[in-house]
Order: C-alpha cells, then structure tokens, then sequence
C-alpha cells in the first residue's frame, strides 16, 4: 500500500509537470489567430469601401430622367453628354442559344438599349424593331460563350450591333449600345 501511495504521488507530480506545459501557449497558435485577425480585418475593410462605393454611384433612372446630378469630380462649367429618354430604344430582353463551343449547350439572355443621334427618325427604328431584333439574335447565334465572357468580347459584340444596325437605318443611326442585363447560362 504505501507503494502505491508513492505511485500516486509521483504520478501526480509528473501530471502537474505536464499540466503547465499543455496548456502553455503555443506559438503556431498564436499565429494563426493573429493571420485570421488579419484576414477578417482586411474584408471588414474592403466590404466597407464597396459599400461606401455603391452609396455614392448615381442612380441610372435619376440620371436619365435628369434629376440628379452628375458626380462631384466633374466641373461645373464642363461640358458633359446629356442623355435624354428620347434618344433611348429599349429592345427588351433576348434569350438566345449560342453556338455550339466546348460543353453543354449555353445560351445568354441579354437586354440592350439602343442610343440614337440626336437628329435620328425614332419612327423609323420603332418600324424596323423586329429586323433589329432579328439582327441582334443573328449575330447572337453566331456567338460561343467563349466569345463574350471576356470584356473585349462584349465590346466588340456592341460594335458589331451598332455596325449591323446601322447598315439598314435610313434616317437614323446608332451611337452606343448600352447592356442593362448580360447573363450566360
């Protein structure tokens, strides 16, 4: 019995010893609490800036309809492009399968906005608004999804609207062509 005793009295003594040194701090943990201190500070900031961003971006319908005014960074006395709602044709939304790339079938649902000149017939773009539709889905047809992930993609394929839509326009023509929705699917 008294050597058991003295068992327990050593084992409890080399326990105390390993008491302090597992629950000493580890500095591989302490390192990665500081690393994720770190991280979770930089999207907190990061997340703020977008935020403040978003707040201070004009609205678009506010900026069409004239109401608002045009950022701070420009000058007052500087000349700027106004936009009116009359030289804008809405050709509502297309959804159009695209041409056979890599992989499963694709197709892109795309809403575009025609910008006239100035001294364009309005008339004469409502009567042709289902050959430029047809136009439009033409050219969409002949697209790979490949073609138009990319930026240069979806600028090129504005120039290639405008040039398109243009060749049939008598009395009117095409300045831009603005994206409201551009969806790959």
């Amino acid at each position: 019995m008294a050597e058991d005793n003295t068992e327990e009295n050593t084992g409890g003594a080399e326990s105390a010893k390993a008491a302090p040194a597992a629950s000493g701090k580890n500095p591989l943990v302490a390192l990665l609490l500081i690393l994720n201190m770190a991280a979770l500070g930089t999207v907190a900031y990061f997340q703020y800036k977008f935020m403040e961003m978003e707040k201070n971006r004009p609205d678009l319908t506010k900026l069409l309809a004239g109401q608002d005014q045009t950022p701070e960074h420009m000058a007052e006395n500087e000349a700027t492009e106004t936009i009116s709602k009359e030289n804008l044709v809405d050709l509502k939304t297309f959804t159009v399968n695209l041409a056979q790339g890599d992989g499963p079938r694709r197709y892109v649902r795309l809403n575009a906005v025609l910008k006239m000149d100035e001294s364009s017939e309005l008339s004469e773009v409502e009567a042709r608004k289902p050959q430029i539709r047809d136009t439009i889905i033409s050219i969409l047809n002949s697209k790979r999804p490949e073609d138009i992930l990319k930026r240069d993609g979806k600028l090129y394929l504005k120039e290639q609207i405008k040039s398109a839509v243009n060749s049939f326009l008598i009395d009117a023509k095409v300045i831009d062509v603005f994206y409201i929705g551009f969806q790959i699917n």
